[in-house]
Protein backbone atom coordinates (compact mmCIF):
# COMPACT_ATOMS: atom_id res chain seq x y z
CA UNK A 1 0.00 0.00 0.00
CA UNK A 2 1.40 3.44 -0.96
CA UNK A 3 2.01 5.94 1.85
CA UNK A 4 -0.45 8.39 0.25
CA UNK A 5 -3.20 5.73 0.42
CA UNK A 6 -2.53 4.91 4.09
CA UNK A 7 -4.73 6.39 6.82
CA UNK A 8 -3.14 4.66 9.81
CA UNK A 9 0.04 2.61 10.04
CA UNK A 10 1.00 0.44 13.02
CA UNK A 11 4.57 -0.85 13.12
CA UNK A 12 5.97 -3.38 15.60
CA UNK A 13 3.54 -2.23 18.33
CA UNK A 14 4.29 -3.67 21.75
CA UNK A 15 2.03 -3.19 24.77
CA UNK A 16 2.69 -4.72 28.19
CA UNK A 17 0.85 -4.79 31.50
CA UNK A 18 3.20 -4.66 34.47
CA UNK A 19 1.47 -6.65 37.22
CA UNK A 20 2.74 -7.84 40.63
CA UNK A 21 3.05 -11.32 39.08
CA UNK A 22 5.21 -10.04 36.21
CA UNK A 23 5.06 -8.53 32.72
CA UNK A 24 2.12 -9.54 30.51
CA UNK A 25 2.91 -8.95 26.83
CA UNK A 26 -0.65 -8.26 25.67
CA UNK A 27 0.44 -7.01 22.23
CA UNK A 28 3.78 -8.37 21.07
CA UNK A 29 5.02 -6.68 17.91
CA UNK A 30 2.09 -6.30 15.49
CA UNK A 31 2.18 -4.35 12.21
CA UNK A 32 -0.45 -3.37 9.64
CA UNK A 33 -1.55 -0.48 7.43
CA UNK A 34 -5.16 0.60 6.89
CA UNK A 35 -6.16 2.58 3.82
CA UNK A 36 -8.81 5.25 3.37
CA UNK A 37 -12.38 3.90 3.12
CA UNK A 38 -11.23 0.38 4.04
CA UNK A 39 -12.64 -2.08 6.60
CA UNK A 40 -10.23 -4.37 8.42
CA UNK A 41 -11.39 -7.14 10.74
CA UNK A 42 -9.29 -8.10 13.77
CA UNK A 43 -10.19 -11.65 14.80
CA UNK A 44 -9.11 -13.83 17.69
CA UNK A 45 -10.27 -15.45 20.90
CA UNK A 46 -10.63 -13.56 24.19
CA UNK A 47 -7.27 -12.39 25.54
CA UNK A 48 -5.54 -12.28 22.15
CA UNK A 49 -4.88 -8.52 22.40
CA UNK A 50 -7.52 -7.20 20.00
CA UNK A 51 -9.00 -4.55 22.29
CA UNK A 52 -5.66 -3.58 23.84
CA UNK A 53 -4.35 -2.74 20.39
CA UNK A 54 -7.42 -0.55 19.75
CA UNK A 55 -7.12 1.27 23.09
CA UNK A 56 -3.47 1.99 22.25
CA UNK A 57 -4.56 3.85 19.10
CA UNK A 58 -6.97 6.15 20.92
CA UNK A 59 -4.86 6.59 24.05
CA UNK A 60 -7.24 4.86 26.46
CA UNK A 61 -4.86 2.26 27.90
CA UNK A 62 -5.43 1.84 31.63
CA UNK A 63 -2.70 1.33 34.23
CA UNK A 64 -0.69 -0.84 34.50
CA UNK A 65 -0.76 -1.05 30.68
CA UNK A 66 1.92 0.79 28.70
CA UNK A 67 3.10 1.02 25.10
CA UNK A 68 6.73 -0.09 25.32
CA UNK A 69 7.70 -0.10 21.64
CA UNK A 70 6.75 0.47 18.03
CA UNK A 71 4.87 3.30 16.38
CA UNK A 72 1.32 4.34 15.45
CA UNK A 73 1.16 6.86 12.61
CA UNK A 74 -2.09 8.57 11.58
CA UNK A 75 -1.88 10.55 8.34
CA UNK A 76 1.85 10.92 8.89
CA UNK A 77 1.58 12.06 12.54
CA UNK A 78 3.02 10.03 15.42
CA UNK A 79 0.13 9.38 17.83
CA UNK A 80 2.41 8.15 20.59
CA UNK A 81 4.05 11.59 20.70
CA UNK A 82 0.72 13.39 21.23
CA UNK A 83 0.17 15.37 24.43
CA UNK A 84 -2.97 14.54 26.48
CA UNK A 85 -4.66 17.65 25.02
CA UNK A 86 -3.78 16.67 21.44
CA UNK A 87 -5.13 13.17 22.09
CA UNK A 88 -8.41 14.60 23.44
CA UNK A 89 -8.81 16.61 20.24
CA UNK A 90 -7.90 13.56 18.15
CA UNK A 91 -10.47 11.32 19.85
CA UNK A 92 -13.95 11.92 18.49
CA UNK A 93 -12.72 14.38 15.88
CA UNK A 94 -10.55 12.10 13.73
CA UNK A 95 -11.13 8.72 15.35
CA UNK A 96 -14.12 7.36 17.24
CA UNK A 97 -14.90 4.10 18.99
CA UNK A 98 -18.03 2.00 19.41
CA UNK A 99 -17.73 -0.01 22.60
CA UNK A 100 -18.98 -3.49 23.32
CA UNK A 101 -21.77 -2.74 25.80
CA UNK A 102 -23.84 0.36 24.96
CA UNK A 103 -25.68 0.37 28.30
CA UNK A 104 -22.49 0.92 30.31
CA UNK A 105 -21.15 3.52 27.85
CA UNK A 106 -24.18 5.82 27.87
CA UNK A 107 -24.67 8.02 30.93
CA UNK A 108 -27.99 6.98 32.56
CA UNK A 109 -28.73 10.45 34.00
CA UNK A 110 -28.40 12.41 30.74
CA UNK A 111 -30.75 12.25 27.77
CA UNK A 112 -29.61 10.70 24.52
CA UNK A 113 -29.81 14.14 22.91
CA UNK A 114 -27.60 15.79 25.52
CA UNK A 115 -24.95 13.11 25.10
CA UNK A 116 -24.97 13.38 21.30
CA UNK A 117 -24.79 17.16 21.44
CA UNK A 118 -21.95 17.08 23.98
CA UNK A 119 -19.89 14.85 21.65
CA UNK A 120 -20.32 17.50 18.95
CA UNK A 121 -19.80 20.67 21.04
CA UNK A 122 -16.63 19.29 22.65
CA UNK A 123 -14.92 19.41 19.24
CA UNK A 124 -16.72 22.38 17.68
CA UNK A 125 -16.85 25.24 20.19
CA UNK A 126 -18.42 27.63 17.67
CA UNK A 127 -21.55 25.56 16.97
CA UNK A 128 -24.80 26.83 18.49
CA UNK A 129 -27.01 24.61 20.65
CA UNK A 130 -29.75 24.80 18.02
CA UNK A 131 -27.40 23.63 15.25
CA UNK A 132 -25.98 20.92 17.50
CA UNK A 133 -29.49 19.61 18.20
CA UNK A 134 -30.34 19.64 14.48
CA UNK A 135 -27.16 17.66 13.72
CA UNK A 136 -27.91 15.17 16.51
CA UNK A 137 -31.45 14.61 15.18
CA UNK A 138 -30.02 14.13 11.69
CA UNK A 139 -27.60 11.47 12.99
CA UNK A 140 -30.35 9.58 14.85
CA UNK A 141 -32.41 9.53 11.66
CA UNK A 142 -29.36 8.38 9.72
CA UNK A 143 -28.92 5.34 11.98
CA UNK A 144 -32.57 4.40 11.58
CA UNK A 145 -34.19 5.69 14.81
CA UNK A 146 -37.76 6.85 14.18
CA UNK A 147 -39.26 9.96 15.81
CA UNK A 148 -35.73 11.26 16.36
CA UNK A 149 -36.93 14.64 17.70
CA UNK A 150 -38.88 12.90 20.48
CA UNK A 151 -36.17 10.31 21.13
CA UNK A 152 -33.63 13.08 21.76
CA UNK A 153 -35.31 13.82 25.09
CA UNK A 154 -35.41 10.20 26.28
CA UNK A 155 -32.93 8.45 28.57
CA UNK A 156 -30.85 5.34 27.74
CA UNK A 157 -33.11 3.05 29.79
CA UNK A 158 -36.01 4.00 27.50
CA UNK A 159 -34.14 2.59 24.49
CA UNK A 160 -33.90 -1.10 23.58
CA UNK A 161 -30.44 -2.73 23.26
CA UNK A 162 -30.43 -2.35 19.48
CA UNK A 163 -31.51 1.30 19.70
CA UNK A 164 -28.81 2.05 22.27
CA UNK A 165 -26.21 0.58 19.94
CA UNK A 166 -27.58 2.71 17.09
CA UNK A 167 -27.31 5.77 19.35
CA UNK A 168 -23.68 4.83 20.09
CA UNK A 169 -22.98 4.60 16.35
CA UNK A 170 -24.61 8.02 15.86
CA UNK A 171 -22.43 9.45 18.63
CA UNK A 172 -19.29 7.93 17.14
CA UNK A 173 -20.01 9.37 13.69
CA UNK A 174 -21.41 12.77 14.66
CA UNK A 175 -18.05 14.54 14.15
CA UNK A 176 -17.41 12.68 10.86
CA UNK A 177 -14.22 10.89 11.94
CA UNK A 178 -11.90 9.35 9.36
CA UNK A 179 -11.44 6.17 11.42
CA UNK A 180 -14.05 4.21 13.38
CA UNK A 181 -12.97 1.47 15.78
CA UNK A 182 -15.78 -0.98 16.52
CA UNK A 183 -15.00 -3.22 19.50
CA UNK A 184 -17.36 -6.19 19.15
CA UNK A 185 -20.36 -3.86 18.69
CA UNK A 186 -22.85 -6.68 18.05
CA UNK A 187 -21.84 -9.13 20.80
CA UNK A 188 -24.57 -8.12 23.29
CA UNK A 189 -27.35 -8.13 20.67
CA UNK A 190 -29.59 -10.89 19.38
CA UNK A 191 -28.98 -12.29 15.92
CA UNK A 192 -31.71 -10.30 14.13
CA UNK A 193 -30.50 -6.99 15.59
CA UNK A 194 -26.88 -7.98 14.83
CA UNK A 195 -27.75 -8.27 11.15
CA UNK A 196 -29.46 -4.85 11.19
CA UNK A 197 -26.47 -3.18 12.89
CA UNK A 198 -24.02 -4.73 10.42
CA UNK A 199 -26.15 -3.59 7.48
CA UNK A 200 -26.31 -0.12 9.01
CA UNK A 201 -22.52 0.05 9.48
CA UNK A 202 -21.89 -1.06 5.90
CA UNK A 203 -24.28 1.58 4.61
CA UNK A 204 -22.82 4.37 6.77
CA UNK A 205 -19.26 3.41 5.88
CA UNK A 206 -20.05 3.92 2.19
CA UNK A 207 -21.95 7.18 2.83
CA UNK A 208 -19.37 8.76 5.14
CA UNK A 209 -16.23 7.23 3.49
CA UNK A 210 -15.03 6.12 6.91
CA UNK A 211 -12.32 3.52 7.50
CA UNK A 212 -13.20 0.89 10.11
CA UNK A 213 -11.20 -1.42 12.37
CA UNK A 214 -13.77 -4.08 13.28
CA UNK A 215 -12.81 -6.16 16.34
CA UNK A 216 -14.67 -9.42 16.73
CA UNK A 217 -14.40 -13.14 17.46
CA UNK A 218 -17.21 -13.90 15.01
CA UNK A 219 -15.92 -14.93 11.58
CA UNK A 220 -19.42 -14.64 10.13
CA UNK A 221 -19.38 -10.92 10.93
CA UNK A 222 -15.97 -10.59 9.26
CA UNK A 223 -17.26 -12.16 6.04
CA UNK A 224 -20.18 -9.74 6.06
CA UNK A 225 -18.43 -6.40 6.47
CA UNK A 226 -14.62 -6.57 6.10
CA UNK A 227 -12.22 -6.10 3.17
CA UNK A 228 -9.14 -7.46 4.96
CA UNK A 229 -8.56 -9.57 8.07
CA UNK A 230 -5.85 -9.75 10.74
CA UNK A 231 -5.99 -12.95 12.82
CA UNK A 232 -4.50 -12.48 16.30
CA UNK A 233 -3.33 -15.11 18.77
CA UNK A 234 -1.59 -14.40 22.11
CA UNK A 235 -0.68 -10.82 21.23
CA UNK A 236 0.61 -11.51 17.72
CA UNK A 237 -0.88 -11.32 14.23
CA UNK A 238 -0.48 -14.89 12.96
CA UNK A 239 -2.13 -14.36 9.57
CA UNK A 240 -3.25 -11.41 7.51
CA UNK A 241 -4.91 -11.14 4.11
CA UNK A 242 -8.03 -10.15 2.24
CA UNK A 243 -11.33 -11.81 3.13
CA UNK A 244 -11.19 -14.31 0.25
CA UNK A 245 -7.66 -15.43 1.19
CA UNK A 246 -8.58 -15.97 4.84
CA UNK A 247 -11.82 -17.85 4.14
CA UNK A 248 -10.88 -19.85 1.04
CA UNK A 249 -7.09 -20.20 1.34
CA UNK A 250 -6.31 -20.08 5.07
CA UNK A 251 -2.68 -20.84 5.84
CA UNK A 252 -2.01 -20.66 9.55
CA UNK A 253 -3.12 -23.66 11.66
CA UNK A 254 -4.91 -21.31 14.07
CA UNK A 255 -6.94 -19.69 11.27
CA UNK A 256 -7.82 -23.13 9.94
CA UNK A 257 -8.85 -24.17 13.45
CA UNK A 258 -11.14 -21.15 13.81
CA UNK A 259 -12.82 -21.90 10.48
CA UNK A 260 -13.18 -25.62 11.27
CA UNK A 261 -14.88 -24.82 14.59
CA UNK A 262 -17.65 -22.81 12.87
CA UNK A 263 -21.01 -24.52 12.20
CA UNK A 264 -21.82 -24.78 8.48
CA UNK A 265 -25.24 -24.84 6.84
CA UNK A 266 -24.09 -27.00 3.92
CA UNK A 267 -22.91 -29.94 6.05
CA UNK A 268 -24.82 -32.99 7.30
CA UNK A 269 -27.04 -32.47 10.32
CA UNK A 270 -24.90 -34.78 12.51
CA UNK A 271 -21.52 -33.35 11.49
CA UNK A 272 -19.44 -32.64 14.62
CA UNK A 273 -17.65 -29.34 15.09
CA UNK A 274 -13.88 -29.62 15.39
CA UNK A 275 -12.57 -27.68 18.42
CA UNK A 276 -9.07 -26.28 18.77
CA UNK A 277 -7.50 -28.58 21.34
CA UNK A 278 -5.73 -27.26 24.42
CA UNK A 279 -5.96 -23.90 26.19
CA UNK A 280 -4.54 -20.44 25.49
CA UNK A 281 -0.98 -19.90 26.68
CA UNK A 282 -0.04 -18.13 29.89
CA UNK A 283 1.13 -14.67 28.78
CA UNK A 284 3.15 -14.34 31.99
CA UNK A 285 5.21 -17.31 30.88
CA UNK A 286 4.94 -17.60 27.06
CA UNK A 287 6.62 -20.46 25.18
CA UNK A 288 10.10 -19.96 23.74
CA UNK A 289 9.01 -20.68 20.18
CA UNK A 290 5.68 -20.21 18.38
CA UNK A 291 2.87 -19.20 20.75
CA UNK A 292 0.47 -21.60 19.04
CA UNK A 293 2.88 -24.57 19.10
CA UNK A 294 1.45 -26.21 22.27
CA UNK A 295 -1.97 -26.50 20.53
CA UNK A 296 -0.81 -27.12 16.96
CA UNK A 297 -1.22 -30.51 15.26
CA UNK A 298 1.50 -29.59 12.73
CA UNK A 299 4.05 -28.64 15.40
CA UNK A 300 7.73 -29.38 14.59
CA UNK A 301 10.84 -29.17 16.79
CA UNK A 302 11.78 -25.76 15.37
CA UNK A 303 8.32 -24.45 16.33
CA UNK A 304 9.11 -25.13 19.98
CA UNK A 305 12.55 -23.48 19.79
CA UNK A 306 12.16 -20.32 17.70
CA UNK A 307 9.55 -17.66 16.88
CA UNK A 308 8.32 -18.10 13.30
CA UNK A 309 9.01 -15.32 10.74
CA UNK A 310 6.35 -14.14 8.28
CA UNK A 311 6.00 -15.77 4.88
CA UNK A 312 4.52 -13.48 2.22
CA UNK A 313 2.29 -15.17 -0.37
CA UNK A 314 1.47 -12.01 -2.32
CA UNK A 315 -1.34 -9.44 -2.28
CA UNK A 316 -0.73 -8.80 1.41
CA UNK A 317 -1.37 -12.42 2.43
CA UNK A 318 1.13 -13.31 5.17
CA UNK A 319 1.39 -16.13 7.69
CA UNK A 320 3.66 -16.53 10.73
CA UNK A 321 4.28 -20.27 10.55
CA UNK A 322 7.51 -22.24 10.07
CA UNK A 323 5.84 -24.64 7.63
CA UNK A 324 4.79 -21.78 5.36
CA UNK A 325 8.10 -19.97 5.74
CA UNK A 326 9.98 -23.05 4.52
CA UNK A 327 7.45 -23.54 1.72
CA UNK A 328 7.89 -19.91 0.67
CA UNK A 329 11.68 -20.25 0.70
CA UNK A 330 11.50 -23.38 -1.45
CA UNK A 331 9.24 -21.63 -3.96
CA UNK A 332 11.29 -18.44 -3.95
CA UNK A 333 8.32 -16.46 -2.56
CA UNK A 334 8.96 -13.48 -0.28
CA UNK A 335 9.71 -14.14 3.37
CA UNK A 336 10.55 -11.83 6.26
Amino acid sequence: MRETDTLIKVEDLRVSFFTPAGEVKAVDGISYALGYNEVMGVVGESGSGKSVEAYSIIGLLQNPGRVIGGSITFEGEDLLAYTPEQMRQFRGNKVSMIFQNPMTCLNPVYTIGDQLMEALTCHDKSISRQDARARAIEMLELVGINNADKRMDQYPHEFSGGMRQRAMIAMALICKPKLLIADEPTTALDVTIQAQILELMKSLQKQENTSIIFITHNLGVVAEICDRVSVMYAGKIVEQGNVNDIFYQPLHPYTRGLLASMPRLDEDAHERLIPIEGTPIDLLNPPKGCNFAPRCKDCRKICLREKPPYADFGDGHISACWLHFMEAMNKGVGAE
